[in-house]
């Protein structure tokens, strides 16, 4: 039925709904009675109460009055479009009314939650993905109530047409990480005003740290430490491994060892090594152990010539720090305060026993002895009668007995080689000159107590009188014959005697100083060089060793 007065008194306006949520869409006509239709995207939907189609419409009001809304229950985002009422009859339609539904977004995902592991010392990307939102979410990233800023977002439209997905990136630096700390990545749009979270704890993972200590500290040598190796690991701790100056310990497990230690404590430190699934953290610690002196170096005892330098090495350990003194044993004069000892131009009274002592305070002392050997000139025997043996003019023959050091003896020939003459001009009286420049050796002697320095005063000098120092052995050349002046020992009767000797014979002397005979007779013989004096005897003596 038809009505010339038919009007909308309530038409459809555009609308917003959140999907899942009912809507009602008001349609009312006065003075119309007849077929009412809903209309959506140009789609006739039903007529009148009729919406058998779409289970989810329905047309409610007081029919009487002409009211025919249409209620859409649950709405969903198929809903989403344009609607008319129209009064089909009578030609009318409302105006076009734009139902929205927005669809909130699912829940946010971070990549790796709920907990994201990463080792230390490294930076941190976090990615938060929010879907089937519309329009799309919002994303805020949220660490102990404050906003993080420097994400990255980007959005994608779904094939739906209607709905979006956003992505978000945030990075984190290693500095601004902490393990157990908690980051939030919060997803809104209008559907969702209030947002939804995601939360992702922070893992992060490191080699174990290792604290290695010892009780007591400083301990006597033979008393017992305990060590105690703590260690805090992301992941746990799984093993704990012992080692002594790099050498395992068998017996020793667990985080604590217990040892009786001894001086090797001190110089071999004791290490712990704790291992978790990322690898191994070693840690060593030395015991101070107290303990007396011990040799490092053990000092040899020394054999060395007349005049050369002899040098003692000596090297000791000990703790708290010890001193070193070296001492000659019976003397008690300090020579050295240092690990080495050095004697200078070594003299006959030199030769004895050297202590190197090491003091180690309140704990104890060591000490080590060592020999020094002086290897001295060849001496005249003072145990048996000196003969000197007068033969042919120029020829001198005696007896001596003498110790030549092993590194002067020839081992080609058994003979022992002497030193470089050195010449020294004699200034002497020439009293007792022979007129026909050659000396009259079976008459000549050398006065009892007079020393080499003197011997001119006796012998007389002359312009062709020369006295050459072989090495400490005095050769005294007279025109074309010459005489070996040898200083020897008291002889049996008790006095000083200086007799001239071959000058061939092997003598290697001290001019201030006396050797004590110890050693083998040896017997020399040879004849008085009749060549130029001028030149250096020969350097090869006769004497049989």
């Amino acid at each position: 039925m038809s009505g010339s007065c038919a009007v909308f008194i309530q038409q459809p306006h555009d609308m917003v709904v959140v999907a899942g949520q009912p809507v009602t869409l008001p349609c009312a006509i006065t003075g119309y009675h007849g077929m009412v239709l809903w209309v959506k995207d140009g789609l006739a939907l039903g007529v009148n109460r009729d919406m058998s189609g779409y289970p989810r419409y329905d047309v409610v009001g007081d029919h009487s009055k002409g009211e025919y809304h249409l209620l859409i229950q649950r709405t969903e985002l198929a809903d989403d479009g344009s609607f008319e009422c129209q009064g089909i009859q009578v030609g009318i339609r409302s105006r076009p009314a734009r139902l929205t539904v927005l669809v909130p977004p699912d829940d946010p995902v971070i990549v790796g939650a709920p907990v994201v592991s990463l080792r230390a010392g490294d930076s941190l990307n976090l990615t938060c993905h929010v879907d089937n939102a519309k329009p799309a979410a919002s994303i805020i990233w949220i660490r102990n109530g404050e906003v993080l800023n420097g994400a990255m977002y980007s959005k994608t439209l779904l094939r739906d047409g209607h709905r979006e997905s956003t992505v978000s990136t945030l990075y984190v630096s290693a500095s601004n990480l902490q393990s157990g700390q908690r980051i939030t990545c919060r997803a809104s749009n209008k559907a969702a005003p209030n947002g939804k979270e995601a939360t992702v704890t922070i893992d992060i993972q490191h080699l174990p740290l290792v604290n290695l200590s010892v009780e007591p500290q400083p301990v006597l040598e033979g008393n017992t430490v305990k060590f105690h190796c703590s260690a805090k690991a992301n992941p746990p701790v799984t093993h704990y491994r012992w080692a002594k100056g790099g050498a395992p310990i068998r017996e020793a497990v667990g985080e604590t060892y217990e040892v009786a230690v001894d001086h090797s404590f001190f110089s071999e430190p004791v290490s712990c090594q704790v291992t978790n699934a990322l690898g191994s953290t070693n840690i060593s610690r030395n015991v101070d152990v107290y303990f007396g002196p011990r040799l490092a170096s053990d000092p040899q005892s020394l054999q060395v010539d007349l005049g050369s330098d002899a040098v003692f090495k000596c090297a000791w350990m000990g703790n708290p720090s010890l001193t070193i003194v070296w001492m000659k044993r019976g003397h008690g004069v300090v020579l050295s305060n240092e690990n080495t000892l050095t004697l200078k131009a070594v003299k006959q009274e030199d030769a004895g026993k050297y202590v190197c002592r090491a003091v180690v305070p309140r704990v104890g002392v060591g000490e080590k002895v060592v020999t020094l050997t002086v290897n001295g000139p060849p001496t005249i025997s003072s145990t048996q009668t000196q003969q000197v043996l007068y033969g042919e003019k120029g020829q001198i023959k005696c007896f001596i007995r003498s110790t030549p050091p092993p590194d002067r003896i020839d081992p080609t020939n058994g003979y022992y080689s002497v030193n470089t003459f050195k010449e020294h001009t004699a200034s002497t009286s020439a009293e007792a000159r022979n007129p026909s420049g050659s000396a009259t050796l079976g008459k000549q002697r050398v006065p009892t107590g007079m020393s080499f320095t003197n011997i001119y005063s006796t012998l007389g000098s002359a312009p062709n009188h020369r006295l050459y120092d072989y090495g400490g052995r005095f050769v005294l050349a007279m025109g074309s014959s010459s005489i070996e002046l040898c200083e020897r020992e008291l002889s049996d009767s008790g006095s000083l005697q200086d007799a001239p000797c071959d000058s061939s014979a092997s003598s290697y002397f001290d001019k201030t100083s006396k050797a004590s005979a110890s050693s083998s007779t040896h017997h020399s013989q040879s004849s008085s060089q009749n060549s130029d004096l001028t030149r250096p005897l020969q350097k090869r003596m006769l004497t049989h060793v």
